[in-house]
């Protein structure tokens, strides 16, 4: 049993310290943090981007990636979850006022059946695009428990992990970082 736990421990271990971005516990000390608890990379600070890839809820597969030159907000939710219900209306007001300035937004719906997420969108008017994420491989790679959701992740123009809200949002907050972001310039020109 001792074997199982110091093996498990490793493992954890192994996986913490691999993963890459504003979120590990590193590039958290190197990023600043607001009072607000909001953690923001400098663009100097920000590692490789983030793989961000899968399935859609409504069918079809999608990946980050196809959105270089966009700033992306992704959000960590799952219809069960009381504090996405209060922030939903917060995400779309906030897609729908910076999105003209090449911003998207793209749901990371976790531990969730898709009938219920289907229908949570719905009912909260979300018109962005969600990945359905039941098993949190994404939200994990990206050291979002999924006890803690929501979780707010923006990606720069170039993908790389720009700032992490680890709480519900409010739009007031939420949108002058995704206009601080949107409005760099990106360091690597043209892709």
């Amino acid at each position: 049993m001792h074997v199982r736990r110091w093996t498990a421990g490793l493992l954890a271990t192994v996986a913490a310290v691999a993963l890459v971005g504003c979120t590990s516990q590193s590039q958290e000390k190197s990023c600043g943090t607001t009072p607000d608890g909001v953690i923001e990379c400098a663009p100097d600070e920000r590692s490789a981007p983030p793989k961000v890839a899968g399935e859609l809820l409504t069918g079809g597969n999608y990946d980050v990636a196809q959105a270089r030159g966009q700033v992306v907000v992704l959000n960590f939710w799952g219809s069960w979850c009381s504090p996405c219900r209060a922030e939903a209306d917060d995400l779309e007001a906030t897609y729908q006022a910076t999105k003209a300035s090449g911003v998207t937004f793209l749901g990371i719906n976790v531990q969730d059946n898709k009938d219920k997420a289907l229908a949570f969108e719905q009912s909260f008017g979300i018109t962005y695009q969600s990945l359905f994420d039941p098993a949190s491989r994404m939200a994990l790679a990206l050291d979002i428990p999924p006890n803690t959701i929501p979780a707010t992740v923006v990606l720069d123009r170039e993908g790389r992990i720009a700032a992490v809200i680890r709480a519900a949002v409010k739009q007031e907050g939420l949108k002058p970082i995704v206009e601080r972001i949107a409005a760099e310039q990106s360091s690597s020109g043209p892709n």
